[in-house]
């Protein structure tokens, strides 16, 4: 067996995707929970008080009490007078976040482009073009954002402004090239992007400037502290975004409906607006009105999207089960089985069997909502036809039985 077959096992393949996905949450988790700290203390400090601290150029000081102990922390306005023997760094959560993801895609997306990543009737791409402009949009992303924030540096609302361009653009964009799910994960990869080249460019060899600077006796620039800081709080209004796209995959009803893209774009909205709440909260500025605003906009979207609750089917021929189990058999159990013959799969997907009339018909309201958004089969590998999907919503809607 070769070692491309190897990978390309299913049962593998499956393991891959369990180890690298356990890594992936367990270095964000890392990240997120370093960022949102930092960010939390930098927006609590206080003016040191004692003249020795404004003496050595401490710029905030807070003290907090955490595991059973006091903790007084301080941050300098550029550097300390003299650098300490230890320094904590938090750079591997962030490169080890972003390589466990693209580990991810490549495991999942760009080896089984055709079931994950391609949708012919959105975009009819071969597995190379399809990961070709998948890998490349996640290298535009990141140039350009870069590119606006060196010339909008000082541009602070400007800036955001056209992040915000940009990212609808993505959005749409992305529905235009791969399938809605893949669409989703391609933004929050984007983004992921963005925030680890924001590390790995910016913020850490800011720390290095200081570091260096302080060894070789000079005065450190802090314009390079300037910019990781912008960068921070950056990467901290998109972590919400980020995971929002991690975990939509698990719910057809915002990528199955029609111009998905607007429903990533505002749920990704509602995701900062939520970050921006608790950034003021920090700073003693605590603005109801903002998760209150989150809420309207969630109940608006929920409605706006709600499924049709005319059943389709109501008033047509009755569509028996035995019109409906071929169509299951053909074009949902490859996948769903407790044996799967679609390529790439070992197991059925959630754990949910199709094998049997009784196992289909205890999941039909399951069947009624991936059918209705389109979000099943995967890219519409088997070739559902719309009549077949007209055909298994009207037996749902007309009770679902097992009658022959």
């Amino acid at each position: 067996m070769t070692v491309v077959a190897a990978i390309l096992d299913p049962y593998i393949t499956d393991w891959l995707n369990l180890l690298i996905r356990w890594l992936h949450v367990i270095a964000a988790i890392a990240w997120i929970g370093a960022s949102f700290y930092f960010v939390l203390l930098d927006q609590s400090l206080e003016a040191p008080t004692r003249v020795e601290d404004l003496r050595d150029g401490v710029g905030g000081e807070l003290w907090e009490v955490h595991g059973g102990g006091f903790y007084h922390v301080k941050k300098y306005k550029i550097a300390p007078p003299v650098l300490p023997s230890h320094l904590a760094w938090f750079k591997w959560e962030a490169y080890t976040t972003w390589l466990s993801g693209f580990g991810l895609m490549v495991v999942l997306y760009y080896l089984n482009a055709r079931a994950y990543l391609i949708d012919p009737e959105v975009a009819d791409l071969t597995p190379w073009q399809a990961v070709a402009i998948s890998v490349g949009l996640l290298i535009a992303a990141w140039v350009v954002y870069d590119v606006l924030c060196r010339v909008f540096i000082r541009h602070r609302v400007v800036l955001w402004i056209l992040v915000v361009v940009f990212t609808a653009l993505a959005a749409w964009g992305c529905a235009q090239l791969f399938q809605p799910r893949a669409a989703f994960l391609q933004v929050g990869a984007m983004i992921g992007t963005i925030m680890a080249g924001n590390v790995f460019f910016n913020i850490i060899p800011a720390h290095w400037e200081l570091i260096n600077a302080k060894k070789a006796g000079r005065d450190p620039d802090p314009f390079p502290g300037v910019v990781a800081k912008q960068r921070s709080v950056h990467n901290n209004y998109f972590t919400l975004p980020v995971v929002f796209t991690m975990i939509a995959g698990h719910f057809a009803f915002t990528y199955g409906v029609e111009r998905a893209w607007i429903v990533l774009l505002v749920i990704m909205f509602v995701g900062t607006l939520s970050r921006l709440f608790f950034n003021l909260r920090h700073q003693g500025r605590t603005i109801w009105t903002i998760p209150v605003a989150c809420v309207v906009v969630l109940v608006a979207l929920g409605v706006a999207i709600r499924p049709d609750q005319t059943a389709t089917g109501t008033g047509s021929a009755t569509v028996s089960f035995r019109e409906v189990e071929p169509i299951v058999e053909q074009r949902c159990a490859t996948c769903h089985s407790v044996a799967p013959t679609q390529s790439g799969f070992s197991t059925a997907p959630a754990g949910v069997v199709l094998d049997t009339p009784e196992q289909i018909s205890a999941r039909a309201d399951d069947i009624e909502r991936v059918v209705s958004s389109n979000s099943m089969p995967l890219g519409n590998v088997t070739g559902m036809t719309d009549e077949e999907r007209t055909a298994l919503l009207a037996w749902v809607v007309q009770g679902a039985t097992q009658t022959p």
